[in-house]
């Protein structure tokens, strides 16, 4: 029998994931599960660069428009659902990408969570939020840093929700947060297969530049005005939304804005290459080579 594999396809924002895992789908004749803590939600698409159904080609997307904006639905519950999933997806496959850029909920999947980390803490969590509200996403970072400097590179340090939840496990168990995930890897029922993508770094940067020039154009301020009501929703928190809520509350001009979620968005882009490159079982290929990111594939397979 065929041995179960879980292909991850994964890279920084705007690297180009979506095509490649689209075409490398088309040949396995397989599906794709997303691992995009943002694209999950139903009310965000353009901010997200979410998928429409023409770039999805066909090929099934899981994990896509599943969840509202109002849910709380973290790495931990995307473990627990795509385990299950995958359980049903390999029963008529068997191989399943995996793609996306958020390198907390892929190796959720793969590799689980150290059980030693905590669960919420209200007291905590509340105390932070009034701290956010009161003196803006920098004492979060700052905080972090203090306790945590090592994930506190590696961190998307505009996402408030992972910010806080770091700070709150460093809090109760007194411990940094990138210590404690560093536990013992879970055994899946399945192999997984690492591919990275990644380019020269001005030529990320400047389809990263184009995109969000992209955004804007296909109405991304429209999109943010429309939603505006959630703002305070952790999903809303992020690179793409924070700058332009700045702009409608009248903080900053427009084109400050934009600006401002380039630079954020590259610099976002850069963390997670940080986060990838730490791994050592991630074979790197430009995401324009699909012959070669297919034969490795397939001959993983066989080996």
């Amino acid at each position: 029998m065929t041995q179960k594999t879980l292909v991850v396809i994964t890279g920084p924002t705007a690297v180009g994931k979506t095509v490649l895992c689209v075409k490398v789908a088309q040949h396995l004749n397989t599906e794709i599960i997303s691992a995009d803590s943002r694209q999950f939600y139903q009310e965000l698409s353009i901010g997200t660069a979410k998928p429409t159904a023409e770039e999805m080609n066909g090929i099934p997307h899981h994990f896509i428009d599943s969840h509202s904006i109002t849910e709380d639905f973290n790495a931990n519950d995307f473990e627990k659902s795509a385990l299950v999933l995958l359980d049903s997806l390999f029963k008529k496959h068997n191989i399943i990408i995996l793609t996306g850029g958020s390198g907390l909920y892929i190796d959720a999947l793969c590799d689980g969570f150290d059980e030693d980390i905590p669960e919420a803490d209200d007291t905590i969590r509340k105390e932070l939020e009034k701290l956010y509200q009161k003196h803006g996403i920098s004492i979060l970072q700052e905080k972090l840093n203090q306790l945590d400097p090592v994930f506190h590179k590696e961190v998307d340090l505009n996402n408030v929700k992972r910010l806080q939840r770091a700070i709150e496990v460093c809090v109760i168990t007194k411990k940094p947060y990138s210590e404690l995930r560093k536990g013992i890897k879970q055994k899946r029922p399945f192999n997984v297969l690492k591919i990275g993508l990644e380019r020269d770094r001005e030529e990320l940067f400047s389809r990263i530049n184009q995109r969000v020039d992209e955004m804007m154009q296909q109405g991304l301020l429209e999109e943010v005005k429309q939603i505006s009501k959630y703002r305070e929703h952790n999903a809303l928190k992020t690179v793409g939304y924070t700058e332009l809520f700045n702009y409608i509350d009248g903080k900053m001009e427009l084109e400050e804005a934009i600006e401002k979620i380039k630079i954020n968005t590259r610099r976002y882009a850069k963390r997670q290459l940080s986060w990838f490159h730490k791994h050592n079982d991630y074979k790197w290929f430009h995401p324009d080579d699909q012959k070669s990111i297919v034969t490795f594939i397939e001959n993983s397979l066989k080996s």
